[in-house]
């Protein structure tokens, strides 16, 4: 028997590139296995896990050889017109059409992002090993159709296909948690491997009709495409690597700016480790996080750092004269936004609690809609740095942030834009709250639920906030990722943490606990 083909090029590359597409086409069979064999009792998987696998494996032999008998068919079987029709032309378009419809279905499922598996599988009860080693066969046999038909089109010789399917499979069960970890973190090569699924299928049918397409097209198409994709993967992962871990390109910039005064993250953490103090040239943390805010202003909305239309201070005129002076004497603050019937809808302006006082030393009376300031408006679209200017230029200390429609949303003061720069500047009346940022003994913190996501980013090395986000604070964060109002004791995990609702007020979110998520 002659074994030159065994020799030829043709030959190696069609193996390892088949090998290459069944281990590829096959990790969602992994998928189901792992999950068809979680079903029998924990101490019974992994060898009914390896048992269907192995058997899988025969099953899968015997399907190389059916399809391979079948494409042998070449007698005509009937004529539509002057076109004569085998057994394999049928066989050969039938294949052909199904790889392009599983194709085209597992392209638009990963496209949307829809899991394609979960809703096969509910039960949570125990199953008996022999069922489930059944079920992994039936299921492989139709989930592998695809693989199979692939093998007997790519390669000329049956125990080419037969030796790719087995090794194939046995690196599959070697390495099949790495296998699918990469094929996750690497979404493109299975797109990829699609896109060639779509492309033998194709010539499929063009056999099926008579139209003969040497294999060395298809070789050569895999192979560019390959090295396109390597070329790709590269490019991805020096990009990942000079992100600096997802952060914007400003908190870059004061990161820069810290390696050159001689201050970098990693000399910090050692120094802290090894109880050294700002002696040996390390800035204080808060020195550091003024600096990086000073940097991020132009990226932080006004309305992480606004007081919230809820919380505005206000002094009711439509109220008796009596009741506004109780509303002034009761207030902690030193200016008020007046309203009148309308409500906060149509403020008419804030008043000083200084300018108030003149009028009682130089009249004896009290005048409030003489001392009404009209304050200046802002977008809520604002950025901290935006709104800086603003109040430079109009030399204003107070402003209103309003939405499209005109609603105010809430109040912004120089106070509140210094803070995102130094931190908080507790008053008086506030100092026996709890503070916004608190370490607790387990190392987790108790944090505000108003407090800003920027300054929480900063303390947990959390990726910045994207541009298109509709949240600004620790809260609304929450809110963002349960999608509904949360209760207290209700959580979510982000980026290895885990934020615990501790306290609420009504609707709002007053404090958070957040911790590493639990292994």
């Amino acid at each position: 028997m002659d074994f030159s083909w065994l020799l030829e090029a043709s030959t190696w590359i069609g193996f390892f590139t088949l090998m290459v597409l069944e281990i590829v086409l096959g990790i969602d069979n992994l998928v189901f296995v792992a999950i068809l064999a979680n079903k029998v009792k924990p101490e019974h998987r992994d060898r009914t896990r390896m048992l269907g696998l192995g058997l899988a494996i025969v099953v899968r032999l015997f399907m190389l050889a059916g399809v391979s008998y079948i494409m042998t068919l070449t007698a005509d079987l009937f004529h539509i017109g002057d076109f004569a029709v085998s057994g394999r032309d049928i066989v050969m378009c039938l294949g052909g059409l199904f790889l392009l419809y599983k194709a085209t279905t597992e392209l638009h499922e990963r496209l949307e992002s829809k899991p394609h598996y979960a809703q096969y599988f509910h039960s949570s009860a125990y199953a008996a090993a022999g069922t489930v080693i059944l079920q992994i066969l039936v299921l492989d046999a139709v989930f592998s159709l695809d693989a199979v038909l692939t093998a007997v089109h790519m390669v000329e010789h049956i125990i080419v296909a037969m030796a790719a399917v087995v090794v194939a499979m046995g690196v599959m069960i070697w390495a099949s948690k790495p296998l699918t970890a990469f094929v996750e973190q690497h979404p493109t090569v299975v797109v990829l491997c699609l896109g060639f699924l779509l492309m033998i299928g194709l010539s499929l049918v063009a056999e099926g009709f008579h139209f003969k397409i040497p294999k060395g097209y298809l070789y050569a198409a895999i192979g560019f495409s390959i090295v396109i994709e390597i070329f790709n993967q590269i490019s991805m992962k020096n990009r990942k690597a000079n992100t600096f871990s997802g952060q914007s390109w400003r908190r870059r910039a004061a990161d820069s700016v810290l390696g050159m005064m001689g201050i970098r993250e990693d000399l910090v953490a050692k120094s802290a480790k090894s109880g050294k103090t700002d002696e040996d040239g390390v800035f204080e943390d808060s020195e550091k996080n003024m600096i990086r805010s000073v940097f991020t202003l132009a990226e932080r909305s006004v309305q992480a750092v606004m007081t919230p239309r809820p919380d505005i201070e206000r002094l009711d005129i439509s109220q008796s004269l009596d009741e506004q002076k109780a509303q002034i004497q009761a207030t902690p603050f030193s200016r008020l936004v007046v309203i009148g019937k309308a409500g906060i809808e149509e403020p008419l302006g804030f008043v000083a609690k200084k300018d108030l006082l003149n009028q009682l030393l130089n009249s004896g009376s009290l005048n409030i809609m003489e001392a009404v300031k009209q304050p200046l408006v802002l977008p809520e679209t604002a950025t901290v740095l935006t709104a800086l200017e603003s109040f430079r230029k109009h030399s204003a200390d107070l402003a209103l942030v309003v939405d499209e429609f005109g609603a105010v949303q809430g109040m912004l003061t120089m106070k509140d834009m210094m803070e995102t720069i130094a931190g908080e500047f507790p008053e008086e009346f506030e100092r026996e709250d709890a503070p916004t940022i608190q370490t607790n003994d387990d190392d987790s913190l108790t944090v505000d639920g108003s407090l800003e996501y920027a300054e929480l980013a900063q303390q947990l090395n959390l990726p910045p906030l994207p541009d298109d986000a509709d949240f600004h604070t620790v809260g609304g964060l929450i809110m963002e990722e349960m999608q509904d109002i949360p209760n207290v004791g209700d959580f979510v995990d982000y980026y290895g943490k885990r934020l615990i609702v501790l306290e609420k007020d009504g609707q709002r979110i007053e404090r958070v606990k957040i911790c590493s998520v639990p292994e």
